[in-house]
């Protein structure tokens, strides 16, 4: 953002410089003039050095760049010590007019925080803790006509009553199902994810929905939306085999599902479970609601078995109708 010779105030913006993990502006510490740039566009610093020379607006004019006020609280070798603190931090101490050298840094390598500027600015205001109670004597004028009033003490807020919790930690091992969700979530912290959002006209599914819906419940099966939703998944799959698909740990070889088993993610007594409907692709719509009442019905009594919560190949997460539209679906592989 800057040149040699550029002048620069505080929090002025210097560089910008990228990392594998984040981007940062970097800003100036002080007031003055850009004499040195160590660093060209796109080249590759190294932490800890140097990024450019300021030659600040004091040293111009020949004073010392900042007194040194000593405190009790500093020894002589904190004081002259470089403060060290984020800029929104010397933004804080600036607006407040405190300078770093007075305050001491209680961060890693004396580092100023933020409640360190607080702390001090505390102490130099006279600000009290809550809930003290403070006598502060009230000014008096004595006069011949006015006799002098006695001193009214001014109570602060009366103090909350905390309540004191005896509660203690417990460990308890982990059950099968819980160790179970650990290492499947931890699994899938390897993919690579990424978002997708668009939306879809559903009138005609409402109307067909509400077409069928009686005679499903004549039939004991009550029908939702979500086998609509799976079978469609399926059908997709069918066209995109690359998306019930998976490969081997060392990334050499891609196995194509030829079984569409979607997944559907139920609050169950047991936790958020996952099973799974076996192949959809040749499931009818109707087929595909009577098993996922068989399954949330096991699911409610917890007695989903294993060959229900595994050989999922792909998923769909349902987060309901969070707002007035109809319910977000995330596809999940």
């Amino acid at each position: 953002y800057v040149k040699e010779g550029d002048r620069v105030s505080q929090f002025d913006s210097i560089c910008e410089v990228q990392s594998d993990k984040a981007s940062v502006t970097i800003t100036s510490r002080y007031d003055g003039v850009i004499r040195k740039l160590y660093y060209d566009v796109d080249a590759v610093a190294h932490v800890g050095s140097p990024l450019v020379d300021i030659e600040t607006d004091k040293a111009l004019e020949g004073d010392p760049e900042e007194d040194v006020v000593e405190t009790p609280a500093i020894s002589y070798n904190q004081s002259h010590k470089k403060n060290q603190a984020t800029p929104a931090v010397r933004r804080l101490a600036m607006e407040n007019n405190i300078k770093l050298s007075e305050v001491v840094g209680t961060g890693k390598d004396g580092r100023i925080l933020k409640e360190d500027i607080i702390s001090f600015l505390a102490k130099q205001t006279g600000a009290i803790l809550p809930y003290e109670v403070q006598k502060i004597p009230t000014p008096v004028i004595s006069t011949a006509e006015t006799p002098p009033k006695e001193e009214t003490p001014i109570m602060a807020p009366l103090a909350i009553p905390r309540h004191i919790f005896s509660g203690k930690d417990r460990t308890e091992p982990l059950n099968g199902f819980q160790k179970a969700m650990v290492k499947t979530m931890s699994a899938a912290l390897k993919i690579p994810h990424f978002g997708y959002c668009d939306e879809v006209d559903l009138t005609q599914l409402v109307r067909l929905r509400s077409e069928l819906k009686d005679m499903a419940e004549s039939r004991g099966v009550k029908l939702s939306y979500m086998p609509f939703f799976i079978k469609a998944a399926s059908l997709g799959l069918l066209q995109f085999p690359v998306l019930n698909a998976s490969v081997d740990e060392g990334c050499q070889n891609i196995t194509f599902k030829a079984s569409h088993n979607i997944g559907l993610a139920m609050d169950t007594p047991q936790g958020l479970l996952v099973p799974n409907v076996k192949s959809v692709q040749a499931l009818s719509v109707f087929d595909i609601a009577v098993e996922l009442n068989r399954l949330q019905t096991l699911g409610s009594a917890g007695q989903l078995g294993t060959a229900d919560l595994t050989g999922g190949t792909f998923t769909l997460s349902n987060i309901g109708s969070v707002r007035r539209r109809p319910p977000d679906f995330r596809l999940q592989k």
